[in-house]
């Protein structure tokens, strides 16, 4: 009896070293010579949604020598250092990620890493001859591929306010062909200009989507981008190249970046041999990819994909955006209409799919970039499920009809809107047109002079604007 009095002396002592255990000081041991002094360096991890400008977590500099002592916690953490962004974290020397640095709560005391290279200080980050805007950045110049045992330089494009916005979470798009998406440097014929567009999306009011570009692999590119072979071209590696993304890419990027990772806020989007792995990987992990964007698709390379989409399961809740010029080969657009058709065999609603034809299309990059809003906007439009008052006053303010008064026709310039309908003065509707498309040139000849009203439709919100016709 007279033991029991020192148990709660005991269990108090326990519990501090216990807690005293479990805090972890972590002293940067070494950083690379050309470190910016002006620089805070933060550390981002799983123990503050790997915030990478968390003032919390701060590392404190005395002298030259960084340091921070980290809260009390329990379990593994992982973490990677960074100079305030995504855009300046750690990196090999020679500019390649660097795996999440791990420790255990309660096995380590103290830990001195060593920091390596930054990543916008590596010869092969954009420079400044780069096309790229800052918000884009190489996530690695020789990315592991597991599945197919090679590296890939993988870029990447986080929204306007993602260092400003910690709390918030955004959809992934997933985009083949990475060095055409963001810089005309390293582009083949021209960028797509995926991140100026953007940029002015979310102007608009937009919520931002972050992308992830792919560099193709070049002289594997065909055997990577197609699950099947074709006996004269090559093909086959499309399923581990598909594993790679669905089983190593996406997860890393869940883990690092503040995403939605569920279906409905993930997408697939390529061009050419990229559009046809970009609808096979969307068939093949119907529970992974909710949005797929179809540029100009090789669809004739192989009739396997046709029969593995009779094959396939089609969620209810996929949608698909095919663009192609009506004369980019005789069979571009029957190839689409044909795939198109068996998913809708499968249950693809209408609504699901949207196809535009555009007459002046062309197998380039030039094109790709001109519809790529368009296409954006059908795959994602539906995540954004608020529209403020500023938005509104914003899609108002940039619809422009040109010229108005107009004599035989108005150019329609906007946000991708879904229908058009126009009304006379009266409320009487004269035209009405379901479409797909930010631009549309209204045929006005055969309206009587007066005063009209162009209702546009974007799903969820409307605008009306007046147009006045006078024929000369």
């Amino acid at each position: 009896m007279k033991n029991s009095k020192k148990w709660p002396l005991v269990l108090f002592l326990f519990l501090q070293v216990s807690f005293s255990i479990a805090q972890v000081t972590i002293t940067i041991n070494s950083i690379p010579t050309n470190t910016p002094v002006a620089d805070d360096i933060y550390l981002a991890g799983n123990f503050n949604s790997w915030n990478p400008g968390d003032s919390k977590y701060k590392m404190v500099k005395v002298g030259s020598v960084y340091s921070i002592t980290l809260p009390n916690g329990t379990g593994e953490a992982q973490y990677k250092f960074t100079r305030g962004s995504w855009a300046k974290v750690e990196s090999t020397v020679a500019g390649a990620n660097i795996a999440n640095r791990t420790f255990t709560f309660g096995s380590t005391q103290t830990i001195e890493p060593n920091i390596l290279g930054w990543l916008d200080l590596i010869n092969g980050a954009p420079d400044t001859g780069s096309t790229a805007l800052k918000n884009v950045s190489i996530l690695s110049n020789s990315f592991y591929m597991p599945q197919l045992n090679r590296y890939r330089r993988v870029w990447i494009y986080l929204p306007s306010d993602y260092n400003a916005a910690p709390n918030k979470r955004y959809p992934v798009m997933y985009m083949q062909d990475g060095q055409n998406l963001f810089d005309a440097k390293t582009s083949f014929t021209g960028e797509w200009g995926v991140d100026e567009s953007l940029v002015k999306l979310e102007k608009l009011g937009d919520m931002g989507c972050i992308v992830v570009g792919i560099d193709n692999g070049g002289a594997s590119r065909i055997n990577e981008y197609s699950a099947f072979v074709n006996p004269a071209y090559g093909g086959g590696q499309g399923k581990e190249y598909m594993r790679f993304i669905v089983e190593t890419l996406k997860p890393y990027i869940d883990s690092v970046f503040r995403t939605n990772p569920d279906q409905q806020h993930t997408g697939l989007a390529g061009s050419s041999m990229g559009g046809l792995i970009s609808l096979y990987g969307a068939l093949a992990y119907p529970t992974v990819f909710g949005k797929v964007g179809v540029f100009s698709p090789a669809l004739w390379f192989s009739d396997s994909l046709y029969e593995f989409a009779k094959n396939a399961t089609v969620d209810n809740g996929i949608l698909v955006y095919y663009v192609a010029g009506s004369a980019e080969s005789s069979t571009m657009v029957s190839n689409i209409k044909r795939m198109d058709d068996q998913l809708k065999l499968k249950g693809l609603n209408s609504y699901q799919s949207s196809m535009l034809i555009q007459a002046d299309g062309a197998h380039s990059e030039w094109f790709w970039k001109r519809e790529f809003p368009a296409a954006y906007q059908f795959l994602f439009n539906d995540l954004n499920t608020s529209l403020t008052k500023e938005f509104e006053a914003r899609l108002n303010k940039n619809t422009q009809l040109v010229p108005n008064p107009a004599s035989n026709y108005t150019n329609i310039s906007s946000w991708t809107f879904q229908r058009l309908k126009v009304l006379t003065d009266s409320g009487k509707e004269v035209f009405r047109v379901d479409v797909n498309t930010g631009n549309y040139k209204l045929d006005v000849s055969t309206f009587e002079n007066g005063i009209y009203y162009v209702e546009l439709d974007f799903g969820k919100t409307k605008i009306i604007k007046k147009l006045m016709v006078a024929h000369h």
